[in-house]
């Protein structure tokens, strides 16, 4: 059956005194531009959201995609039964989510880079030369299977999230022998983003449940999110936050801004440049897919390939399973959040891009 589509209509908004024109904040709410001519955006509409058989599962699927550019809101549009208040699953975008919680916890003086992450989590000390630097580019060397729906029996990840690593992640995850000297090869690991989620509960104590919302969440004023924790209270930073498009939208901005809210340094600028700064031991594979950056992803040109060539190489985003993403486009000035249901392969992020960008950016890449 057809999805019934949803497009919320943009209209002229009236800017308040208080936000100036070179530089727009979600404060209280979004401005919305005023709407752009239908034919701009008629191949982003046709490739996001297609005429579907639902039933079959194929094919490319969009909840939501809403974009940002230069701090307003130019494009919005849910399908089925979502809306601008619906709190979507995240996936895997909840690891970028909790890089940033973290990098308030650093600029709070919480943690650093390379402290050996054993001196917050203690049953990571048979692993001791594990540093948060480590963690935040999956490089802790740890042997873990990454896999998914396709191989079950063998997969670390999918044991962890459902089976018998699920009352305790982070336990079930340290438990795992040291495959590789840590910081010397990516190995994306969901497991290194839940030792992440742990590392905070001891130096916070009591302050851990609330700390996402006290850290991060309030100040940039996301109201409909939720995290969702395991059995032992540690959030599940790999993969359970769920949020409003508009609401993630809010994070893509501050790393826009180098960690900046109006007049509040939330992240220091040399946190947000290590998340944007490509892994040294990266390596590129064919097709050509993001590069790991610290615990986001980046477009960045390696061997002469680009995950995204229709977009500019600062591009950086976090990315989730089933096409979640958040997606930063610095040099555009652009904010681009998508939540679907993509399970055949067929979406491609680089014709999103580009449609996005041929309807919204001045710039090439």
């Amino acid at each position: 059956m057809r999805a019934l589509l949803h497009c919320t209509l943009l209209l002229a908004s009236l800017v308040t005194s208080a936000v100036s024109a070179e530089e727009r904040w979600p404060v209280p709410e979004w401005v919305v531009a005023l709407p752009v001519a239908a034919e701009r955006v008629q191949a982003l509409q046709a490739y996001a959201f297609p005429e579907r058989d639902d039933a079959a599962r194929t094919g490319v699927r969009t909840d939501a995609l809403l974009v940002i550019k230069d701090g307003e809101i130019v494009y919005e549009r849910y399908a089925g039964e979502n809306s601008a208040q619906t709190p979507h699953l995240l996936w895997s975008v909840s690891k970028s989510v909790w890089a940033t919680v973290l990098g308030v916890a650093q600029q709070q003086g919480v943690l650093s880079l390379d402290q050996s992450v054993s001196e917050h989590y203690p049953p990571l000390k048979a692993h001791p030369q594990i540093t948060y630097r480590h963690l935040l580019h999956w490089a802790s060397g740890l042997d873990w299977a990454e896999d998914y729906e396709y191989a079950p029996l063998k997969s670390s990840v999918v044991a962890m999230l459902y089976t018998r690593g699920r009352q305790d992640m982070a336990a079930f995850t340290a438990a795992h022998p040291q495959g590789v000297k840590p910081g010397i090869r990516h190995s994306y690991s969901s497991g290194d983003s839940n030792l992440l989620g742990a590392a905070l509960k001891q130096p916070l104590a009591e302050r851990y449940a609330d700390y996402p919302w006290e850290a991060l969440f309030n100040p940039l004023g996301m109201r409909h999110v939720s995290f969702e924790a395991d059995a032992s209270g540690t959030y599940v930073a790999s993969s359970y936050a769920y949020m409003t498009a508009r609401d993630l939208a809010r994070l893509g901005l501050l790393m826009q801004r180098d960690g900046r809210w109006q007049d509040q340094q939330l992240l220091a600028p040399e946190w947000v440049k290590f998340n944007r700064t490509l892994f040294e031991h990266a390596t590129q594979t064919q097709p050509a897919e993001a590069l790991p950056g610290g615990h986001w992803w980046l477009n960045a040109e390696l061997q002469g390939q680009r995950a995204w060539p229709d977009a500019p190489t600062d591009a950086f985003a976090g990315l989730g399973h089933w096409g979640q993403s958040l997606t930063v486009l610095p040099s555009d000035g652009l904010i681009v959040v998508r939540y679907a249901d993509d399970r055949d392969g067929s979406y491609q992020h680089n014709t999103l891009l580009r449609h996005v960008r041929a309807a919204f950016a001045a710039a090439k890449p």
